[in-house]
């Protein structure tokens, strides 16, 4: 009887235990989060109650196993199963805790400052950190994972007089990788591109979507993604429409007759944008910017208060203004001007005829 109630007391009273301070952890987090809600921490903490359970629970049986007397032949296996299994929810909490204070100081940031530029940069850096430090955690945690092998132990003093070597080794075969790596903290601190910005890369317009230590992410107006790696944009040229600001201009080009009215064109665009509520106001125009022996070129200038907006006048203006011309001045429209088609001579040479018929000659 003794050998069944023992092993029942240790587990139950460790999941117990575990449940009850689990409870206790997650009331208290809740009545300081009421508190002070001004500050999102406490109730972030609260998404760590799984695995502080997790971690408290395997410790509480690693501690307590041998008291159960069970399957004494496989408790070295079974000791050393629990220890791995506390180090990954150590690891997890850990991981937990510090994305809940990155997230915490990064909402308290945003709702203090108002500029969605600077706010963009805060959020690709505390993007970036939370990987840092979920990648350091990770490689800890298997490092202290392998250490607790004997036969890993004994190795250690070898793999140390080899690491010169195996770094050297290491660093030339993952050479792509870690510069991608250091291009990656480029990015999140020397405040190049940030997740949100309105980039144009490879001729693709697109908003930034994610950005890893490794890849960048852009979302196309077309929905789809384009990825690439992060020294792309540390090696080659690119447009950053979100840079500096996010007010934009954009221009319209028409390529229309000679005849085409301008100045009642100039005046129809002002209509236009006057009824176009994407146009932000700040500067429009119209010009002849080239000419050409049949067609003159016309430009017109619009502005906008982002990428989007300046899309949005755009086409507005294209679509209405050739409506318009199309409408009341049809003549202004580019024509292809053809001169009459002339029968041949007598004399023999090859000609259209006036009625548009095959050459002929004057040979029979």
């Amino acid at each position: 009887m003794e050998n069944v109630l023992r092993p029942l007391i240790v587990v139950g009273g460790s999941v117990v235990i575990t449940l009850l301070v689990g409870w206790g952890v997650d009331r208290l987090l809740q009545r300081a989060d009421r508190r002070h809600h001004e500050t999102p921490l406490w109730g972030l903490l609260r998404r760590c109650r799984l695995p502080l359970q997790f971690v408290l629970c395997t410790a509480l049986l690693r501690g307590s196993y041998d008291q159960t007397k069970v399957a004494k032949e496989h408790s070295a296996g079974i000791g050393q199963t629990l220890s791995l299994v506390l180090i990954g929810a150590t690891a997890w909490l850990v991981i937990r805790i510090a994305a809940a204070i990155v997230e915490s100081s990064y909402a308290r940031y945003a709702n203090a400052h108002r500029d969605p530029a600077r706010v963009r940069r805060v959020r690709t850096q505390v993007t970036l950190i939370q990987r840092i430090v979920t990648a350091i955690v990770g490689v800890v945690a298997v490092a202290a994972m392998l250490l607790t092998f004997p036969e890993m132990r004994a190795a250690g003093a070898s793999l140390l007089a080899s690491a010169g070597i195996l770094g050297i080794v290491a660093g030339v075969a993952a050479q792509s990788t870690l510069g991608n790596l250091f291009a990656g903290l480029q990015i999140a601190f020397g405040d190049m591109v940030r997740i949100g910005d309105t980039v144009v890369v490879d001729g693709e317009w697109g908003t930034v979507e994610e950005i890893t230590l490794t890849f960048l992410a852009v979302r196309t107006w077309d929905e789809r993604r384009i990825t690439m790696p992060v020294s792309y944009f540390t090696s080659k040229p690119f447009e950053n429409w979100s840079r500096g600001g996010v007010q934009m201009t954009g221009t319209v080009f028409f390529h229309l007759d000679h005849s085409a009215p301008v100045t009642e064109m100039r005046k129809k665009l002002r209509d236009i944008l006057g009824e176009c509520a994407a146009w932000d106001g700040r500067d429009w125009g119209l010009a002849v910017t080239d000419t050409t022996p049949s067609t003159l070129q016309v430009r017109a200038l619009v502005t906008a208060k982002d990428a989007d907006d300046i899309w949005t006048v755009r086409v507005t203006v294209r679509e209405q203004l050739i409506r318009w011309l199309t409408d009341q001045h049809p003549y202004a429209l580019p024509r292809i001007n053809t001169a009459p088609a002339l029968s041949a001579p007598d004399d023999g040479t090859v000609s259209l005829s006036r009625e548009g018929r095959a050459p002929r000659t004057g040979r029979g």
